[in-house]
């Protein structure tokens, strides 16, 4: 029996003492994202872009679609209004998943329909690419079981089965109705909503192809209803991605399930917290590049000279940098990256680390970094 023929179906149950500790964690460290963001001078279209075409180009790796990742920035310039120093040529497609995803986390106020869903996944299959696919954007799915299936076409195995056709209006509008009324339901954390919209509309599974990609869009929309924000700042579908074998894995476990999906809840704010926790410390880092290049006279430094020091700030080289390192890094030879080194360390850029000689390595100046 799959989760949807159960007899309360769609009337989800989970364990409160188990989810309210963990979405009170998710709570905190959503709030002191948002904080680290107010606090900072950050350029917001360009942070907003960044996540953006970050879900984009995650989303559709998750289902194997490798994207130009270019093309959909660019795009996404343009719909922003973000000036670019060499805009890439933008097609159909790109213009199409910029379109959706930047409504996803904009049109926040109006009320949801299904057509308008229609319209985001008619934008995923334009008609102009049904040569390569033959998926004919903005329709539902036809009369044929929709089943997700691996294995040997005459072993197969079943994963799962979505609701048949025949009942599939009325569950779409069950669902476009809970949608629209939870959104100012006081008593369902908007955080719990989100969790929810995703496993029930990929439950239903409405769409020849691409329901994965649209669930998702409808989980950014529901995150960006949570609180207006912060969604324009992480990107979930990374951590989506970055836990996609047990991402498969609780949903399958919870669509062949009861209506308890208390584990699902678990793996989504776990998912979220680790999403938080790697955009903060993302923002760290740019902190960090910031306060350091405001310390150093960069008239003093080379292209070569910056380059190394750039990637020593993004983290590589976290136990410091070694002649041989720099000499790869910066494409000088050993010897010009020896005095490199010895004229980084004299302007304080640089500090040495270890015993000398041959272990010498060289360090960040933290003097530097805190200014």
């Amino acid at each position: 029996m799959w989760i949807w023929e159960q007899t309360e179906w769609p009337v989800f149950t989970w364990d409160k003492a188990r989810i309210e500790p963990l979405l009170r964690e998710t709570r905190l460290n959503q709030g002191i994202l948002l904080g680290k963001v107010s606090a900072q001078s950050l350029d917001h279209k360009q942070s907003m872009l960044d996540t953006l075409l970050s879900n984009i180009v995650h989303s559709s790796a998750i289902e194997g679609e490798k994207l130009n990742v270019f093309s959909v920035r660019s795009s996404l310039a343009n719909k922003l209004g973000v000036s670019e120093d060499k805009p890439f040529p933008i097609t159909e497609q790109s213009d199409g998943l910029a379109e959706i995803m930047v409504d996803a986390v904009e049109r926040l106020d109006e009320s949801f329909t299904l057509e308008r869903l229609l319209g985001w996944h008619e934008k995923l299959f334009p008609k102009g690419d049904t040569i390569f696919n033959p998926v004919i954007g903005g329709q539902w799915r036809g009369d044929a079981p929709m089943q997700v299936v691996s294995g040997r076409i005459d072993r197969p195995v079943v994963h799962f089965e979505a609701p048949p056709r025949a009942v599939l209006e009325d569950e779409l509008s069950r669902f476009e109705d809970w949608f629209n009324e939870s959104k100012t339901d006081a008593l369902l954390d908007p955080l719990l909503r989100a969790a929810i919209t995703h496993l029930w509309f990929v439950t239903l599974h409405p769409l020849d192809d691409g329901n994965g990609r649209i669930t998702r869009l409808l989980t950014d929309l529901a995150l960006a209803q949570a609180d207006k924000l912060s969604v324009r700042f992480y990107a979930m579908s990374v951590g989506i991605m970055a836990n996609r074998k047990s991402y498969y894995e609780i949903l399958e476990s919870t669509q062949k399930g009861d209506l308890d999906i208390t584990q699902w809840l678990v793996w989504f704010c776990k998912v979220l917290n680790e999403t938080f926790s790697n955009v903060l410390h993302d923002i760290e880092q740019t902190i960090q590049k910031v306060n350091y290049w405001r310390a150093v006279d960069q008239t003093k430094l080379t292209t070569e000279h910056m380059k190394v020091l750039n990637r020593m700030l993004d983290g590589d080289f976290l136990d410091g940098i070694n002649t041989s390192q720099y000499h790869k890094v910066a494409k000088v030879s050993k010897p010009t990256a020896s005095r490199h080194l010895a004229y980084l360390v004299e302007i304080g850029c640089l500090q040495r680390s270890g015993s000398g000689g041959r272990s010498t390595r060289y360090i960040l100046n933290q003097t530097a970094q805190n200014g």
